[in-house]
């Protein structure tokens, strides 16, 4: 079987979402699937190109004629698949359903072409901002005639039909050579260290575990518990945090670091003793997911606290549940948690994922096209 992993849009550097499409697209090479992957590339003059595993398909111009015709042309999409053979055409949706991309998919439905495309978070609407508002109106007219020319939809949800569409359930995968266990530190038994890794957005709720932080230090607790924010994402939000830690007068204890990677992200992990992962999912109204955050925290080998229903992780003993609704995280309990499962090495807490390796989850995908 023949696959092109087609996005549409370039790559971050150190960016999460573009190292999880590289370890997808390393795993269905893995199974066995000559795949390539289809991206945007973009010099320093705004020229945009369309390219196949380095290799330039096609060039847009800059301006507003290059990127009506990147939207709306994939005749030289059509062209490669038909004459490399591809039997499988994997999208990586990027909320831009609309009749041209759903003539290009009906196109190759009629030739034989299986095409699944991928819904990251599932359910999306309400992680919109006004600002955008418009890119998601016109998703909502046309993605489900879209859907009706998909094989299927790939989620990492529970759902087993999407905007009509039939779906395969996968898991958030994880790459263990690329990502490094938590290495063992001498520890004072006075300090905790919290750790947060997020592209930030208001559904990580973040401002939940400041605010619990912000009370815990009120009533003059002797455990000193620091808290380590690490990564990029939305500037007023990010903003948000920073403001309401120094009006709380949290500045001794958080951290924010910015992104960080290699031995700097490792180096953090090291000293960490529990994750903080998402902590407001309900605010975009979703309620089960398979947070690629929560993968990353088990493979590190490190306990961690979530709001949302994970079905992999659910009955873990290094998990803890905090209910999804606004009130602040009672860091009494977290304490209370981690005196509960320090005792857990890094290497028991991984070994308890081997299953989701994305070679394991890609295998589902390329089982559900045979």
């Amino acid at each position: 079987m023949k696959a092109l992993y087609l996005i549409f849009h370039g790559f971050g550097l150190y960016n999460g979402i573009s190292k999880k499409i590289h370890y997808q697209v390393s795993a269905l090479k893995q199974c066995g699937i000559d795949t390539r992957l289809c991206y945007i590339q973009i010099d320093d003059k705004g020229v945009q190109r369309r390219m196949i595993d380095g290799e330039i398909l096609e060039e847009f111009e800059a301006g507003i004629k290059g990127k009506i015709k990147k939207w709306t042309d994939y005749s030289a999409i059509l062209h490669y698949i038909k004459e490399n053979k591809i039997d499988l055409l994997y999208i990586r949706s990027y909320h831009n359903a609309n009749p041209f991309l759903t003539s290009a998919v009906k196109k190759l439905k009629k030739e034989g072409v299986k095409t699944v495309m991928e819904i990251p978070t599932y359910p999306y609407d309400n992680e919109y901002k006004k600002l955008r508002i418009i890119k998601l109106r016109a998703d909502q007219c046309f993605r489900h005639s879209l859907s009706k020319q998909l094989f299927r939809i790939v989620t990492f949800s529970n759902c087993r039909n999407i905007f009509g569409a039939e779906t395969i359930n996968i898991s958030n995968g994880i790459d263990f050579d690329a990502i490094r266990i938590k290495k063992p530190v001498e520890e004072n038994s006075n300090i905790l260290n919290l750790i947060s890794v997020a592209e930030i957005h208001i559904w990580h709720g973040f401002d939940r575990l400041l605010r619990g932080l912000a009370e815990y230090y009120k009533t003059g607790q002797r455990m000193e518990v620091r808290y380590d924010i690490v990564g990029y994402g939305d500037e007023q939000e990010i903003a948000k945090l920073k403001n309401y830690v120094i009006e709380n007068n949290l500045d001794k204890y958080v951290t924010f670091h910015g992104p960080q990677y290699g031995d700097g992200l490792d180096n953090i992990f090291d000293k960490a003793s529990v994750g903080i992962a998402s902590l407001g999912r309900h605010r975009s109204g979703i309620t089960n997911i398979k947070t690629l955050k929560n993968r990353e925290y088990a493979a590190r080998g490190i306990p961690f606290v979530y709001s949302e229903i994970d079905d992999d992780f659910e009955d873990k003993p290094y998990i803890m549940k905090v209910s999804a609704d606004e009130t602040p995280i009672n860091i009494d309990n977290v304490i209370l948690f981690y005196n509960k499962v320090k005792a857990l090495s890094p290497e028991e807490i991984r070994n308890s994922i081997s299953d989701l390796s994305w070679k394991n989850q890609m295998e589902k995908v390329v089982l559900a096209c045979e």
